[in-house]
């Protein structure tokens, strides 16, 4: 029988690794496959793991093995409470899975801040700041403003993969990284955002409908405005809320004001030919698709607009809630295109730019990138094709 080789960790590192990856002790042994009892022992330094079982320790935790040869704990990104949840879903601690995307969401930027300068030389500045002092109605305006996405051109960007393609390089093009997550579900998390200078990121969930995902863009962008942080559910009831539902409660008007302007909504003639405060399944629809949005974020803006009902509105919002929102045309994608879309042009195109001027080797295009170098061709050829505008 070949000798064990123990592995040399200091203990602190295997309960910090554990404890970033948002994992009690009795489910990491049952991932790690090892006794409870085991993993106790390893994180109070009274006994090491193999060679072996450091590596599914990593594995588990999601952690290259090299981290657990540091004398001590890295400085670490720590998961943000403002990430956008469902209605109703639980706001307790995040799931593993949840914790994982917020670390690589962190780690990306990271890449993204030391790949800009050499290629496109100084960091943007993110030309937009708010306060919660302030009407979201004016935030909303100058959210759009910001991005330079005229009311016509949304109009014509069809519903679906296109508007939110076009919404998403708005924000690219002003130095706002958006990435999509796919290990979390839409009951933990619609979204979630970076607020840090220059580069700051948004995360949006690809199990998510696509206009979903675009309302979560601009909701997420108005949290990165404002600096600030706090639990992302939908309720509307903003004089009971806490400080923390009142923050939502503000950036889902300000989003509803940046996709919708009062403005052209109010001018619109099937808004304005409308007499009822109530609407059918199939006006909100026409409306939702005419601007690349769901029916409750469109109704959501019709109560704002008072054009509907605070009944009417929470009747119909329950119900758009236990429906499926998911997109029913998200399937299988070739490496790819599931890289860019993972990761977006401006991310990916840093990434190119770099390995093109032999800044950085074709092993670090892959571990950024996720894939193979054989799939480099048609990556290069996806973001250099144009967006229809």
């Amino acid at each position: 029988m070949p000798e064990r080789i123990y592995a040399t960790v200091e203990p602190e590192l295997l309960f910090w690794a554990r404890r970033s990856a948002s994992l009690e002790l009795d489910e990491a042994a049952r991932r790690a496959h090892v006794r409870p009892e085991a993993l106790i022992s390893w994180e109070a330094g009274l006994s090491r793991p193999t060679i072996p079982q450091l590596r599914e320790l990593a594995r588990v935790y999601k952690r290259p093995l090299a981290l657990f040869y540091l004398p001590e704990p890295p400085r670490d990104f720590h998961p943000l409470p403002d990430f956008r949840r469902l209605q109703g879903a639980s706001s307790g601690s995040v799931s593993p899975e949840l914790a994982f995307e917020m670390r690589l969401a962190q780690t990306r930027r990271q890449i993204a801040l030391d790949l800009y300068e050499p290629v496109e030389g100084e960091v943007p500045a993110l030309g937009v700041r708010a306060a919660l002092s302030e009407d979201p109605e004016e935030l909303g305006k100058r959210m759009r403003a910001f991005l330079e996405v005229p009311i016509d051109r949304q109009r014509r960007w069809s519903a679906g993969y296109e508007s939110f393609n076009g919404w998403r390089e708005a924000f690219e093009a002003k130095g706002v990284l958006v990435f999509q997550a796919r290990h979390i579900e839409t009951s933990e998390a619609r979204g979630f955002s970076i607020s840090e200078t220059p580069l700051p990121v948004v995360v949006v969930n690809i199990k998510d409908a696509l206009n979903g995902r675009i309302f979560t863009m601009l909701h997420e962008f108005a949290h990165v405005a404002l600096r600030r942080s706090g639990l992302c559910d939908l309720s509307e009831g903003y004089r009971s809320a806490s400080e923390e539902q009142r923050l939502e409660v503000f950036c889902n008007a300000a989003a509803g004001a940046a996709l919708l302007p009062g403005s052209a909504l109010l001018s619109d003639p099937f808004v304005q030919s409308h007499r009822q405060m109530t609407w059918t399944d199939k006006e909100l629809k026409r409306l939702g698709e005419l601007y690349g949005v769901s029916r409750d974020a469109m109704l959501r803006r019709l109560l704002t607009l008072r054009k509907t009902s605070e009944t009417f509105y929470h009747d119909m919002h329950e119900k758009y809630e236990r429906e499926t929102e998911a997109d029913p045309t998200r399937g299988f994608a070739p490496p790819d295109r599931l890289a860019v879309s993972m990761l977006g042009r401006m991310f990916t195109r840093l990434v190119l730019q770099n390995y093109s001027q032999n800044l950085i080797t074709a092993a670090d295009v892959a571990e950024y990138l996720g894939v193979r170098m054989k799939h480099l061709p048609k990556i290069e050829s996806n973001v250099l094709r144009k967006i229809p505008a």
